[in-house]
């Protein structure tokens, strides 16, 4: 059973409301927690959907593009390799130019873009800018920058979070309690050691992690402005950060980390973004 992003969703909601207007991309990034491919479903029914309100999940064409099996739905996916074969891209791009069975339009949901080298996402760049006007591009990414940024620029963000709240990272938990410290040495001496590691963690997992820290520290600068309890999944670091750094320290630490988490999502180096991090940290200090 597919589960689909809640009817109060902020993703539903946004499609909605791009559906009502006529304003639906045809080249998006589905991103967050969650099942992505159920969510994408979701996307792509809204738009072969032939209702007045799209999607509205009753016609033939939601109905068929819920369960998987809508011939204008492609799902673009290797479960047998790591990344996509040429063979499978070159398909993708010679399908791209037949014209849809049933519905208006031709919806290729790509499942995982970390199967997409460079090479392959530089072909899909093509394709989208320079694709027949009936086709349409869901890219499902754990993390944006697992496409070139040539391809972000190109597509619409949109995130899907399930409500459910996953526990802090372990990582994201040490970095926590060593700003909750309140000195220098605690974070420098973690963050030299993260960049030390054999390998040397990705983007993906360093923005993963600052990400975390981000919501705890959110969480925290709420405590202190009077909200009764923080989110489950962050509670204790939050209140530990809360207890212990000054209004500034916390105000300025929610802003440094919510900018390195972005910075994530490009082409930086995590040399640079953690470096950068403790350069900031001791200006609060």
């Amino acid at each position: 059973m597919v589960q689909l992003p809640a009817e109060n969703s902020i993703l539903a909601a946004a499609v909605r409301r791009a559906a009502d207007e006529h304003r639906l991309s045809h080249a998006v990034i589905l991103t967050g927690r969650g099942d992505l491919t159920a969510a994408a479903r979701f996307l792509a029914a809204a738009h072969v959907c032939e209702g007045e309100h799209k999607p509205c999940l009753i016609c033939r064409h939601c109905r068929k593009a819920l369960e998987g099996v809508h011939p204008d739905v492609i799902s673009v996916q290797d479960t047998e390799h790591k990344e996509l074969t040429v063979e499978a891209v070159r398909a993708l791009r010679k399908d791209v130019y037949i014209r849809p069975n049933e519905a208006e339009r031709k919806v290729y949901i790509i499942a995982d873009c970390r199967q997409l080298n460079e090479r392959d996402q530089n072909v899909l760049l093509k394709i989208v800018e320079e694709g027949p006007p009936y086709a349409a591009f869901i890219f499902c990414a754990d993390s944006p920058a697992a496409l070139l940024e040539t391809i972000r620029s190109r597509c619409v963000m949109l995130k899907y979070d399930d409500g459910a709240e996953a526990p802090l990272r372990p990582d994201a938990v040490e970095l926590c309690r060593a700003f909750a410290a309140g000195r220098l040495l605690p974070v420098t001496a973690f963050l030299v050691g993260l960049d030390a590691k054999k390998p040397v963690p990705k983007r993906e997992e360093v923005s993963a992690m600052l990400r975390d820290c981000w919501r705890t520290a959110a969480e925290a600068l709420l405590l202190r402005r009077g909200k009764p309890r923080p989110e489950p999944s962050c509670a204790e670091e939050a209140r530990r950060l809360a207890d212990r750094l000054t209004d500034r320290q916390l105000t300025g630490l929610e802003s440094v980390l919510r900018q390195y988490a972005g910075e994530c999502d490009y082409n930086v180096g995590v040399g640079h973004v953690l470096g950068g991090l403790a350069a900031k940290w001791e200006e609060l200090l």
